[in-house]
């Protein structure tokens, strides 16, 4: 699927939540793969942050970028709106240190976005695919991450207050279900917490116009958009710190009593787990990424995977391959094309294994450099075939590759690749 970014810059202002600043908040286009990124305008030479989970710091009440003063507070809502709206690579300039809070929801974001126009561009959205189950427990936040297709989140709260109790929310992070179920869902807070958090330098620019302020009897200011509308900002908030693992995400997250804090750790421990997994493909599970079959699907096994990095797989040679026949009789050589062949093919799977609508695509490979035959291999042989990708331009790719047999290296070569539609 290709990336998105915005057609033309659009411009926000207002006081920002916490800190109380006056800022100017705009989104610029931005190339393919650069991500989403904060700068600040205010500062000497403009820094820049990317959105990304390393570079958060774990505060309270909001999601920090970076250390002061190079930072960015609370941008949560910023970055909901984003991933909302499907968007891949996007600037955000600011001219103070915590975006506008407007209304206290993602929705004036959203809009904004929507006005600048969403338009793709070349390059492939890179996902964030879980595999396992993972588990984190931060402080009274508890979550659980499944393997699924796309986003999803259940949110279950529990506050002690008449107008909110427990309340539970399941949704499916769509740009259709977000703009309508959850965008516009405001932050909230209680008036017996003010003095206390004020002390401590936050909120210091909220109001019942950017915020859901509750006191004893109910709500002060404006009604509620939802009865559940206390429940759906913390969605809210969750998509937003999601957008922290670089990726569109895949997976389905079941999230008790979510914190920022909880939830920028789990996207840490989802990327992690993902860059250390091991990953086993037995000859069934290729056969569904892979169109080859008998006699010129020549991958056994693949070993190990990291998406969009590097993969292992093996082919075990026996007597029994069809090309024994002829080449040559009485003294069996693999052919060195058909090595490099089965190359390939563990590359296909690395750039095949997590595309969208993979059935209707193939690779075909363009070209081939620094080939070079080591030593023959012979029945009996096991090789292993390491690849790394090493550039990736919209739907085109170039790929290194070595096989080995018991270590030794028996052939080489480096790959140029493309996927197109059968």
């Amino acid at each position: 699927m290709s990336r998105r970014t915005i057609a033309r810059a659009v411009s926000l202002e207002g006081i920002g939540l916490h800190l109380g600043a006056a800022c100017q908040l705009s989104f610029r286009p931005a190339k393919s793969g650069a991500g989403i990124t904060f700068c600040r305008t205010d500062l000497p030479n403009a820094p820049k942050i990317g959105a990304l989970a390393e570079n958060a710091v774990l505060t309270e009440r909001r999601t920090q970028l970076g250390e002061d003063p190079v930072s960015v507070h609370t941008v949560e809502h910023v970055l909901a709106a984003v991933i909302g709206c499907g968007i891949d690579d996007v600037e955000v300039e600011l001219n103070a240190a915590e975006p506008p809070i407007m209304d206290g929801s993602a929705a004036p974001f959203v809009d904004a976005l929507v006005a600048a126009g969403v338009v793709e561009q070349p390059g492939e959205a890179k996902y964030l695919t879980l595999r396992r189950a993972i588990s984190l427990t931060d402080g009274d936040s508890i979550y659980e991450a499944t393997p699924a297709p796309d986003f999803e989140l259940n949110v279950s709260i529990d506050f002690p207050h008449a107008l909110i109790g427990k309340q539970r929310g399941c949704y499916r992070v769509t740009p259709d279900a977000f703009a309508r179920e959850l965008a516009a869902a405001r932050t909230f807070g209680f008036v017996h917490e003010v003095d206390a958090l004020r002390a401590r330098g936050l909120i210091q620019g909220a109001s019942i116009d950017n915020t859901i302020v509750l006191d004893d009897d109910g709500v002060l200011g404006s009604p509620l958009r939802w009865p559940d509308e206390f429940v759906r900002h913390k969605a809210l908030d969750c998509v937003g710190d999601f957008a922290l693992a670089g990726a569109r995400v895949r997976a389905r997250v079941a999230a008790t009593k979510p914190s920022h804090r909880g939830t920028v750790r789990l996207v840490r421990a989802m990327k992690e787990a993902i860059a250390k997994e091991t990953t086993v493909l037995e000859i069934e599970d290729i056969m569904r990424v892979l169109p080859h079959r008998y006699p010129f699907l020549l991958v056994d096994r693949i070993l190990e995977i990291e998406d969009g990095k590097r993969i292992v797989g093996v082919k075990n040679v026996t007597i029994n391959e069809p090309f024994f026949q002829g080449h040559f009789p009485g003294h069996p050589i693999m052919p060195g094309v058909l090595i490099i062949e089965a190359m390939a093919q563990v590359g296909g799977v690395l750039l095949m294994g997590t595309m969208p609508n993979r059935e209707d695509k193939v690779v075909y490979f363009t070209s081939l450099n620094n080939v070079k035959w080591r030593r023959p291999v012979k029945p009996g042989d096991q090789i292993r075939f390491e690849l790394e990708l090493l550039q990736v331009r919209g739907m085109m790719c170039k790929m290194a590759g070595v096989a080995k047999v018991d270590g030794q290296v028996v052939a080489e070569a480096e790959m140029g690749a493309v996927v197109r539609e059968k």
